[in-house]
């Protein structure tokens, strides 16, 4: 795994943000950017299925497919992380349809499937950021914002967590939102 650009705590999780191929962490989990039907698609997933080999496909049609906002686990099969956790996150339209609040249900879907199955490592893509045109920044800003917010109310069983960007502006805005939470949280200390 290449080093990490930032590392913070969240309560007694360590966050990393990280520019890596999702498909060669070695995790617990790590959350695929899956389309509804939950069958290979393109970006993100179409790299997972290729990475964990035709028994994920094969595990996926068995799912019935998965709503917008919510997630399901499957095996990881020939990846190195233990399972693949399917977040199906928004197309944007330009947030009219609710996409902010789907989006952050996705993260946290994800996080309680891994506290479900008592998992302890976790990797998250910039969900929705590819095909689907949520817009980085604000996507970066959920994703962190929404974990931070689950790990400090109930930490469960996540003791990491991996926000894996596939470029250096995904990842830059990764920091940036971590430096925002940062920042909003000192302020509200005593």
């Amino acid at each position: 795994m290449p080093p990490p650009l930032l590392t913070f705590s969240i309560g007694p999780a360590t966050c990393d943000i990280l520019v890596a191929d999702i498909t060669t962490l070695q995790v617990d989990a790590i959350v695929n950017a899956a389309n509804r039907a939950l069958l290979r698609g393109g970006g993100v997933d179409g790299a997972i299925h290729r990475a964990a080999g035709p028994e994920l496909l094969a595990e996926c049609r068995t799912l019935g497919g998965c709503e917008t906002g919510s997630a399901k686990i499957t095996r990881g099969y020939r990846l190195p992380a233990k399972h693949v956790i399917h977040a199906v996150g928004p197309v944007w339209q330009g947030s009219a349809s609710n996409e902010d609040a789907l989006l952050a249900s996705c993260y946290r879907t994800a996080v309680d499937l891994a506290a479900a199955n008592k998992l302890t490592t976790i990797a998250f893509p910039a969900i929705s950021t590819g095909i689907y045109s949520f817009p980085a920044d604000r996507a970066a800003r959920i994703a962190v914002g929404t974990v931070a917010s689950e790990l400090s109310k109930n930490p469960r069983t996540i003791t990491k967590v991996i926000f894996c960007c596939f470029s250096q502006n995904s990842a830059q805005h990764h920091m940036n939102a971590a430096a925002v939470i940062a920042s909003e949280a000192k302020q509200s200390s005593p």
